[in-house]
């Protein structure tokens, strides 16, 4: 109760749930050649994911968390991944611990979780670091860099096109059926 507690009062006092991420020369040039589907990552249980195979889709990168506020939005992801996934729509999650400590599991207990309180179909990957610094992933130093823009908390989203380019960021609060979101990636659909 008092993790939950001190969680809502961190969340209570982010005023959109996004942090601008510093974006170096040296991180400009380490990713303005390479998108996210150059990248590779660890999946739920370890092995490697080449995020090639994510190539040519529309993809919503969402840093999620299983005992969250925000954990519902599990259902409007699913949803949406649903509805557009014969398009060429994907929605990609990457669990994460660093707010508020909401994502304590292991990669079989995540797994569990997401199946049999969201039936959740979309893939859902390994556990990753989102704030910069030295535990950051990746793919978060990527999407950060491109969109000047890294979550505040659990369920920031990133639509990224076809070629791996993200386009932009959401934070938090935009809920999955929010109709901006929804109007942007269907206009990236469309392309």
């Amino acid at each position: 109760m008092l993790r939950f507690i001190s969680a809502l009062a961190a969340f209570l006092f982010l005023p959109a749930c996004t942090k601008s991420a510093t974006v170096t020369p040296e991180l400009k040039s380490r990713w303005s050649t390479k998108g996210l589907y150059d990248l590779k990552v660890n999946d739920l249980a370890g092995a490697q994911v080449d995020l090639s195979r994510f190539a040519g889709k529309v993809t919503l990168v969402v840093n999620t968390a299983s005992e969250c506020g925000f954990t519902p939005q599990y259902e409007g992801l699913q949803v949406l991944h649903s509805e557009l996934a014969g398009r060429g729509f994907s929605v990609v999650a990457f669990p994460c611990n660093e707010f508020g400590s909401q994502e304590p599991g292991s990669g079989e207990e995540i797994a569990a979780f997401c199946q049999s309180s969201y039936a959740i179909s979309f893939p859902v990957l390994g556990k990753v670091g989102v704030k910069q610094g030295e535990t950051q992933s990746e793919v978060y130093s990527l999407l950060g860099t491109h969109t000047g823009d890294l979550p505040g908390w659990n369920f920031g989203k990133y639509l990224v096109a076809r070629d791996g380019t993200p386009i932009a960021f959401y934070g938090t609060r935009t809920e999955p059926n929010d109709s901006d979101l929804r109007a942007a990636i269907e206009a990236e659909l469309e392309r």
